[in-house]
C-alpha cells in the first residue's frame, strides 16, 4: 500500500484560492476524478477531483484555508504507487482542440466578414447547459468579452467571445445543451482575433496544464474562463455548482435564498431550510406571490387586469397599518386561487329543523355528564355524508379530464380562530356517531384556537362545512375549497311561519347555501343534493336508510 500526496492541478491564472466545501472526510473511499473540495476565486468556483484512487487517511486543508497550485489537498493510501490518472497528452490535447485556421492567426490579425465563434474545448464535459444568455443580436462585442454561462454538474464557466465585433446572430438560448465546437455566434463588420494563439479556445488557453503537470485534473476544473476587465460578470447565487444542482432538482429559486455559509455562500442546509419554510407556509417564493397579485398587494398584472389602486390613505385622516398574519395570507392566496379558477355557482334552500333541534337538546340533556356537547354541525357532517354516498359527484376531484371519486369521506369544517379561518378535517365520518364526532369537532377546534393543528389535522377532505350558525346571516357564497368539488355553507337558524296546507305553524328553519363546481357538477344535481340533505335534516332516521 502506498501513501501518495493529492495535490491541487492547474487551475488557470489564479493564486490563493480560497476552500469554501470540504467534499470527504478521513476514512472515505474515493475514487479517480472523484470531486474532493470546491474552491472560489473571484470569477468562479470549480471543484477540485482526485488524482487518484484510494482511501483518505489525512486532509491537508480546512474551510477557509487558501490553496493555490501544487498544494497538498489530502493523502489518499493507494495500492500500489498509481500514477496520477492524467497523462501528459490530455493537456496537450486540450490545447490542441481550437480549429486549426484560427488557431493559426496572428496576435494583431484582423479581418472583414462573418466570423463564426464556437464554443472552446471546455474539459471533459459533454451536453452542458447554458444557464444564462449575456448579450443579444446587435451588441458590440469586445475580445474575451462573456457570451453565456454554462453548467456541468461539476462546475459553472463563462464561455468568451474569442473575437470583437457587431453581434449578427446568437445560436443558443438558456436550456440549450451544447459541446465542443458547436456553432455559439456569427459576428460581423471588422473583427480582430484575440492575442491568445488558441484564440478558439480561450477557456482552456487560460487554464491548460503544462506537460510537465498532470491531469485529467485540469480537465476537471475548466471552470475559470478568462474574464475581460468590463465584461459582464456572472449572474448567478453565490453556491457551489453542487448546490445549484440540488436546487434546481428541488424547484428552488436560489437568488431568494439567504446564504448563511463563508461570505454569504448558499450551503445545502439553506436551500433545505428554505424549502421546509416555503412548504410550511412560513415563507413564499416570487413566482408564488405573482400567482396571487390581488391576495399580496400585486397590481393584478398577472391577470391581465386594471392596475391596482395606489392610494395614499394618510391623506384623507388618520391611519394604522398592520400586517397580515401568516394563516390569512396564505388562505387569501388559495382562496384567490380558487375564486378565480373555478366556474362556481350557488344553490339556496331552507329545511325545517324543529325536530332535529328537539332531538339535540334532549340528547344534550341526556349526556350531560360525559362533557360532550352536540351541535347542530355535527348532525350537518352525517347528513352531508349520507347525501355524498347518494350523490358521489360531490365527493369528487378533478385531475385533469378525469374524475377521482372518493370511497372515503372526510369532513372539513371551517373554524375561526384569532389567527384567521382555518379548516380543520374530521376523518371517516361515515363510520362516527353523532357524539364521536362533537367531540372530535371540539378537539380540533381548540387546537385551531391555540395553533396546535398539524397538517395531517387539515388535510384530506373530501367535503366541507362553512357554518355561521353561531353569528348570523341569511345566506352566503361559500367558496370551494380545492381540490373539493363543493362546499356547503351554514347560516342562523330562524323561527319562521310555514304553511302546512291549513295554516301557517311556527317552523325553525335553517338556510343552506351550496357551492359547487359547475365542470363537475350541473344544477339539476345540486337541486337534488340540497333537497335530499333538506329531507335528512327534517328527518334524522333517514341517515339509517
Amino acid at each position: 500500500m502506498a501513501l501518495i500526496e493529492v495535490q491541487v492541478p492547474d487551475i488557470g491564472d489564479f493564486d490563493e484560492v480560497a476552500v469554501i466545501e470540504l467534499l470527504v472526510k478521513v476514512g472515505d473511499t474515493v475514487k479517480a476524478e472523484q470531486s474532493l473540495i470546491t474552491v472560489e476565486s473571484d470569477k468562479a468556483s470549480m471543484e477540485i477531483p482526485s488524482s487518484t484512487a484510494g482511501v483518505v487517511k489525512e486532509m491537508r486543508v480546512a474551510l477557509g484555508d487558501k490553496v493555490k497550485q501544487g498544494s497538498v489537498v489530502l493523502v489518499v493510501e493507494a495500492a500500489g504507487a498509481a500514477a496520477p490518472v492524467a497523462a501528459p497528452a490530455v493537456a496537450a490535447a486540450v490545447v490542441a482542440a481550437a480549429p486549426a485556421p484560427v488557431a493559426a492567426a496572428p496576435a494583431a490579425a484582423a479581418t472583414s466578414g462573418p466570423v463564426n465563434i464556437h464554443v472552446p474545448d471546455i474539459g471533459d464535459f459533454k451536453d452542458v447547459a447554458v444557464i444564462e444568455v449575456f448579450v443579444k443580436p446587435g451588441d458590440t462585442i469586445k475580445v474575451e468579452q462573456s457570451l453565456i454561462t454554462v453548467e456541468s454538474d461539476k462546475a459553472s464557466m463563462e464561455i468568451p467571445s474569442s473575437h470583437a465585433g457587431v453581434l449578427k446572430e446568437l445560436k443558443v438560448k438558456v436550456g440549450d445543451k451544447v459541446n465542443i465546437g458547436d456553432l455559439l455566434a456569427v459576428l460581423e463588420g471588422t473583427v480582430s482575433a484575440t492575442v491568445a494563439p488558441v484564440a478558439a479556445a480561450p477557456v482552456a488557453a487560460a487554464v491548460a496544464a503544462p506537460a510537465a503537470v498532470a491531469a485529467p485534473t485540469a480537465v476537471a476544473v475548466v471552470a475559470a474562463p478568462a474574464h475581460a476587465p468590463g465584461a459582464p460578470t456572472l449572474g448567478l447565487p453565490h453556491a457551489s455548482p453542487s448546490v445549484r444542482k440540488f436546487a434546481r432538482e428541488l424547484g428552488v429559486p436560489l437568488e431568494e435564498v439567504k446564504g448563511n455559509g463563508l461570505k454569504g455562500r448558499i450551503t445545502v442546509d439553506d436551500v433545505q431550510a428554505f424549502t421546509k419554510a416555503v412548504m410550511s407556509g412560513a415563507a413564499q417564493t416570487k413566482a408564488q406571490a405573482a400567482k396571487a397579485p390581488a391576495a399580496s398587494g400585486g397590481d393584478g398584472a398577472g391577470l391581465g387586469l386594471i392596475p391596482w389602486p395606489k392610494v395614499d390613505f394618510a391623506k384623507f385622516g388618520p391611519i394604522e397599518r398592520k400586517e397580515m398574519g401568516r394563516i390569512k395570507k396564505i388562505s387569501g392566496a388559495n382562496l384567490l386561487r380558487n375564486a378565480i379558477m373555478i366556474p362556481a355557482v350557488t344553490n339556496h334552500d331552507d329545511c325545517d329543523i324543529t325536530d332535529l333541534e328537539a332531538f339535540r337538546v334532549s340528547t344534550n340533556k341526556e349526556n350531560e355528564k360525559s362533557g360532550v356537547k352536540v351541535t347542530m354541525l355535527a348532525f350537518l357532517i352525517k347528513a352531508c355524508v349520507a347525501a355524498l354516498k347518494k350523490y358521489p359527484e360531490f365527493n369528487s376531484s378533478l385531475d385533469g379530464d378525469a374524475l377521482v371519486y372518493k370511497n372515503y369521506w372526510h369532513i372539513g369544517f371551517a373554524a375561526d380562530t384569532p389567527n384567521g379561518l382555518m379548516v380543520p378535517v374530521i376523518r371517516d365520518c361515515d363510520k362516527k356517531g353523532v357524539l364521536q364526532i362533537s367531540a372530535e369537532m371540539s378537539e380540533l377546534a381548540k387546537k385551531a384556537r391555540d395553533g396546535k393543528l398539524g397538517p395531517a389535522e387539515m388535510t384530506g377532505a373530501t367535503f366541507t362545512i362553512s357554518s355561521l350558525g353561531g353569528i348570523g346571516g341569511k345566506y352566503f357564497t361559500p367558496i370551494i375549497n380545492a381540490p373539493e368539488v363543493a362546499i356547503l355553507g351554514v347560516c342562523k337558524s330562524t323561527m319562521e311561519p310555514v304553511w302546512n296546507g291549513k295554516e301557517f305553524v311556527p317552523r325553525l328553519m335553517l338556510p343552506l347555501s351550496l357551492t359547487w363546481d359547475h365542470r363537475v357538477i350541473d344544477g339539476a344535481a345540486a337541486a337534488r343534493f340540497n333537497a335530499y340533505l333538506g329531507q335528512i335534516l327534517g328527518d334524522f332516521r333517514r341517515v339509517l336508510l
